[in-house]
C-alpha cells in the first residue's frame, strides 16, 4: 500500500450503527466517551416521517393517481425511468 493511499484512508471517517441492550447502554456510552477518536451521535430509534407527513404523502399520491387516470398528468415509460437510474 502506498503512502498516498494510507493518507487518504486516514482522512475518511467510518460510521457504524450498534444496537446495545438497555442494561448495558450507559456502560457502553461511558466507555466510548473515553476514546478521543470516537464521535457519538445519539439518534432516536426511528427517524422516519411523522404520522402527519405519511398521511399527507398518501393524499398527494392519491391525487396524482386520479390525475393520471383522467389523463391530466403526463407519464413516462418505466424503461425510461430505469435508464436514468
Amino acid at each position: 500500500m502506498s503512502t498516498q493511499t494510507l493518507n487518504r484512508a486516514k482522512s475518511r471517517q467510518q460510521r457504524i450503527v450498534l444496537n446495545v441492550t438497555p442494561q448495558k447502554y450507559n456502560f457502553f456510552m461511558e466507555l466510548l466517551q473515553n476514546f478521543d477518536f470516537v464521535k457519538v451521535e445519539e439518534k432516536e430509534e426511528y427517524e422516519g416521517d411523522s404520522r402527519e407527513e405519511i398521511i399527507a404523502n398518501l393524499k398527494e399520491t392519491a391525487k396524482d393517481l386520479k390525475l393520471l387516470k383522467a389523463g391530466k398528468l403526463k407519464t413516462r415509460p418505466a424503461r425510461e425511468l430505469l435508464k436514468e437510474l
